[in-house]
């Protein structure tokens, strides 16, 4: 799976899945853009540290996903982007006659409205260089729906049905698009939950990670950052170019 000589951008990529991603992006030979909405020296120390660890270009642009102009011109600065994923997102939990408005309206901001506005920019750039692959992170959520997750399982439900769409716009074309849809991945945030929870609920961490964070994963255990940066990988590879809209 040699993807030298394509460029990848990955949005909210400087922790968890993204930064999974764009290491196994680069792994694989591809230059990489992270994103976030920070401007840290840490951010830029990322980049720096994939691009001496792997050989490839790596670069770190700051851009607000919550904002559509911000989001356009995110791949307007990268001015290549063979491959985009479309990763950034946030959470909120509360029952819908409590959900706040600002927070509905960032949510579906950032993890739905941001993938609409960054391909619209990024398919005529793959249109011109004859091959394209779109990757959305979608999640569980976007196939099932949990109580008080309004704002989150509609985004994600939005990003399936966007893949689609993109994915009969581009059908006749070297150019695919598909969501990952994955349950519990082990991250930085996921672990911060793990103390709160044992206290709520009066368990022990492994208690709490089987019986509650991986109740409905018939596994039983988390996705790691690394698989998924494998998933996308080959999503990316020509043995995948026949997957597309899925």
């Amino acid at each position: 799976m040699d993807l030298s000589g394509k460029t990848a951008v990955i949005t909210g990529s400087n922790s968890g899945i993204g930064l999974g991603i764009a290491w196994g992006l680069a792994r694989a030979g591809a230059d990489v853009v992270l994103n976030s909405f920070t401007d840290r020296d840490e951010d830029h120390a990322l980049a720096e540290e994939i691009a001496k660890e792997t050989g490839v270009k790596a670069r770190y642009l700051r851009a607000d996903m919550s904002k559509a102009d911000e989001c356009r011109q995110l791949i307007k600065d990268a001015k290549v982007c063979d491959i985009l994923v479309n990763n950034a997102g946030i959470q909120h939990v509360a029952p819908i006659p409590d959900f706040p408005m600002d927070k509905w309206d960032a949510i579906i901001a950032i993890n739905l409205n941001s993938a609409f506005h960054t391909s619209a920019i990024a398919l005529p750039m793959m249109r011109a260089a004859g091959w394209g692959r779109v990757i959305n992170i979608s999640s569980a959520h976007g196939l099932t729906a949990s109580p008080f997750k309004s704002a989150y399982v509609a985004a994600k439900h939005g990003i399936v049905g966007l893949t689609k769409v993109t994915a009969l716009e581009t059908a006749k074309e070297p150019i695919t698009c598909n969501a990952i849809c994955p349950g519990y991945v082990l991250t930085d945030i996921v672990e911060k939950q793990v103390p709160d929870t044992m206290k709520e609920y009066d368990m022990t961490r492994d208690e709490v990670i089987k019986n509650v964070m991986l109740e409905r994963q018939p596994s039983k255990e988390f996705a790691t950052v690394e698989q998924l940066g494998s998933t996308a990988t080959f999503l990316c590879s020509d043995a995948a170019a026949q997957i597309t809209g899925t």
